[in-house]
C-alpha cells in the first residue's frame, strides 16, 4: 500500500496544533486530502485500533459468523463449538482463497476453492488429495488469528496481536454506556441506512465531533434536544455528548410518547459512534468506514426493542434519514472540496471550557488522538 509519509512530514502535520485547545488549529487539510496520510490512516490507525463488527446477537449461537472487511484486510468472526468468540483473517492456507462470506451458521469452515476444511477453532481438519505429499501434516496448519472482543453488546476486533484489550483501553465507557442503556444487550437488529459520501472520514469523525454547526444547519435538530442541556466530555479513547429531549413540540419527529428522555452519545476511537435518541430504548451504530482519501462509506445501524420499528421510530428513521443525513453530506462534502483548494491549510479550533455542546474540544480530542498515533508510526518507522 506504499510507504508511511517520511520523518520530516511526521515533523510537519502536527504544525499548529497545541494540546490547549484554546490556543490550537485544526488538523492540517493535507491530512484530509493526500493519498499518503490516507495510507498513514489505514496502517497508523485502523489497523491497530478496535473496529466495530455487529452486535453480539450475531455470533450468540455456536457456529454463527460474520466475514467482514477490516483496514482493507478480510476477517471471519466465528462462535466456535465450545463458545469461544474467534476472528481470523479470511483467507485459506492453501491457495489465499477467501473462505467464508457474508453472515450465517456453519459446523465447518470449506475453502471453496479446493475444499479445504477448517475446525471453528481455525485448525485444518482435512486437504483431499494431500495423503502422498511429504511433510504435509494438517494439524500443523491454522488460520491466523486476530484479537476480537465482546464489548457493551457489541463485537470489535483488532488486527494488532499487541493491542491492549479494548475494556482496558476504554476507561469507564462501558459503564456510562450500560447506565443509559441497560438492555444494550437485549436489543434486536431493526433496520440499516447506508451512504457513500465524496469526503475523508477525519471529516465525517470532525462533523459529528461538535454541535458547533448545530443551530446553523440542523434546526430541526435543535428542536429535538434542549441545546441549554448538552454537554460534551472528553476522555482517553471517547467523548460522551449528552443532552435532554426538547421540552416542547419539535420539528424533527414526535417523542411525546418517549420512554428515554435522553440524547445520549458516545464516540470510539477512531471511527464509531453509538446514539441513544429520544424514544423507545434503542441504539444506533454509526460506522464510519474510511474508502480512500476522498471517500468516506457509512452504514446506520439501528438495533431498538423489536426488530418492528414502531411509529415513532420509522420517523426518526425518515428523519435521519431523509433530514439529517442529507444536511450533513452537504456539510462535509463541501468543507472536503475547500481543503483541496489553496485557500485552507487549517482553521482554528472554537473552544468553549464549559463544554458546551457549540464547542470543538472533542473535534481537539480526535486530532491529538490522530497525531499520537502519526507520532507513533513515526517511531516505529524509524526503527
Amino acid at each position: 500500500m506504499g510507504e508511511l509519509p517520511t520523518q520530516a512530514q511526521f515533523a510537519e502535520i502536527r504544525t499548529g496544533y497545541s494540546q490547549d485547545s484554546s490556543k490550537s488549529l485544526s488538523l492540517r487539510a493535507e491530512a484530509y486530502t493526500e493519498d499518503e496520510w490516507y495510507r498513514a490512516d489505514v496502517k497508523a490507525i485502523l489497523a491497530r485500533t478496535w473496529q466495530w463488527v455487529c452486535h453480539v446477537e450475531k455470533l450468540r449461537d455456536a457456529g454463527s459468523y460474520v466475514a467482514v472487511e477490516i483496514a482493507g484486510q478480510p476477517i471471519a468472526v466465528v462462535r466456535d463449538r465450545d463458545g469461544t468468540l474467534r476472528a481470523f483473517y479470511n483467507v485459506c492456507k492453501h491457495r489465499a482463497h477467501m473462505l467464508l462470506s457474508g453472515e450465517g451458521t456453519t459446523t465447518r469452515i470449506m475453502c471453496p476453492y479446493h475444499a479445504w476444511v477448517y475446525r471453528l477453532d481455525g485448525q485444518l481438519a482435512r486437504a483431499p488429495e494431500t495423503e502422498h505429499l511429504k511433510d504435509f501434516v494438517p494439524r500443523d496448519i491454522c488460520l491466523d488469528q486476530v484479537q476480537v472482543e465482546e464489548f457493551c453488546g457489541f463485537v470489535y476486533v483488532n488486527l494488532d496481536p499487541e493491542a491492549a484489550s479494548l475494556s482496558s483501553q476504554s476507561g469507564d465507557l462501558e459503564t456510562e454506556i450500560r447506565h443509559w442503556a441497560p438492555d444494550i444487550d437485549q436489543l434486536t437488529f431493526g433496520h440499516r441506512l447506508t451512504y457513500d459520501i465524496k469526503s475523508n472520514w477525519k471529516n465525517v469523525v470532525d462533523n459529528f465531533l461538535e454541535c458547533y454547526h448545530c443551530p446553523t444547519a440542523h434546526k430541526d435538530f435543535c428542536s429535538l434536544v434542549d441545546m441549554d442541556t448538552y454537554k460534551v466530555t472528553t476522555h482517553g479513547i471517547y467523548s460522551s455528548h449528552m443532552a435532554d429531549a426538547g421540552k416542547g413540540a419539535n420539528t424533527a419527529y414526535d417523542v411525546s410518547n418517549a420512554t428515554v428522555r435522553t440524547h445520549a452519545v458516545w464516540w470510539l476511537w477512531p471511527n464509531t459512534c453509538l446514539m441513544r435518541y429520544p424514544g423507545r430504548s434503542s441504539m444506533i451504530v454509526l460506522n464510519i468506514i474510511p474508502a480512500g482519501p476522498d471517500r468516506t462509506l457509512e452504514t446506520y445501524d439501528f438495533f431498538l426493542e423489536t426488530p418492528d420499528a414502531d411509529d415513532m421510530e420509522k420517523e426518526a428513521i425518515r428523519y435521519l434519514d431523509e433530514v439529517l443525513q442529507v444536511e450533513d453530506i452537504a456539510l462535509v462534502e463541501s468543507v472536503q472540496k475547500g481543503m483541496n483548494t489553496p485557500a485552507f491549510t487549517q482553521g482554528r479550533i472554537v473552544n468553549d471550557p464549559s463544554g458546551s455542546g457549540k464547542s470543538e474540544h472533542a473535534v481537539h480530542h480526535f486530532h491529538g488522538l490522530v497525531l499520537d498515533a502519526y507520532a507513533a508510526a513515526a517511531a516505529g518507522a524509524a526503527g
